[in-house]
């Protein structure tokens, strides 16, 4: 690992994925939002087994849930952007799909999240946006995260730029993250290759490293 003025500065994924200083983030893995994808149960396997790698290591584990407000207290930007997804000439026409306690918002229940991880809800694209997530990372020491979830073109790749800029070192874990649109998906991940900012990995890489790290730290 490289250093320099008393930091250390990891560059590879084994670098990174140590499990006292990497997070996993579980974005938007709902059931209203897997009903809209097509690939939507190799993408819960994918995430499922690294959520599994994840906690077998000991990896602080986040779960993001997308949130609607009734519409009597939708903003302005929130019905602009109902409108788009839904396709809506009105706002009379917009019908809230993830308002709390509907069947659409929870979490999908192949990965029920544990009573020692973090579950929190947002109206906002990045999951850094307006929650208590940066927070919660600095406080235990973390200074990288991966991200697997829905949808790389919509919230995902906003997520990783965001928490980049926040100083994390984001790590997308490919086939792990669904979309809605493949092409644009392929687009954003080429766009966070170019960047730099972010390591791009697959499922049995980033597994095969969490277990390995893990197994080292132990010993």
């Amino acid at each position: 690992m490289k250093t320099a003025f008393g930091l250390t500065i990891p560059q590879t994924l084994e670098e990174v994925c140590d499990p006292q200083r990497i997070a996993l983030l579980v974005y938007d893995m709902q059931v209203g939002i897997l009903s809209q994808i097509k690939n939507a149960e190799r993408v819960t396997r994918h995430v499922l087994k690294v959520l599994t790698a994840a906690r077998d290591a000991g990896v602080h584990v986040f779960f993001s849930r997308h949130l609607s407000l009734p519409k009597e207290l939708m903003g302005m930007s929130q019905f602009r952007m109902a409108m788009t997804w839904q396709r809506a000439d009105s706002p009379d026409q917009v019908n809230p799909w993830f308002v709390r306690d509907a069947p659409g918002f929870q979490i999908t229940p192949e990965l029920l999240p544990r009573p020692t991880e973090g579950v929190f809800d947002k109206l906002t694209i990045s999951a850094f946006e307006g929650t208590w997530l940066d927070f919660a990372l600095r406080d235990c020491g973390i200074n990288s995260f991966a991200i697997v979830g829905v949808a790389t073109e919509v919230g995902i790749e906003p997520t990783v730029r965001h928490g980049a800029d926040l100083g994390y070192i984001p790590v997308l874990v490919t086939d792990a993250c669904g979309a809605g649109n493949e092409e644009a998906a392929k687009r954003s991940i080429e766009s966070l290759k170019f960047a730099g900012d972010t390591l791009v990995s697959d499922t049995e890489t980033i597994c095969t490293v969490l277990r390995q790290r893990s197994g080292a730290s132990r010993s």
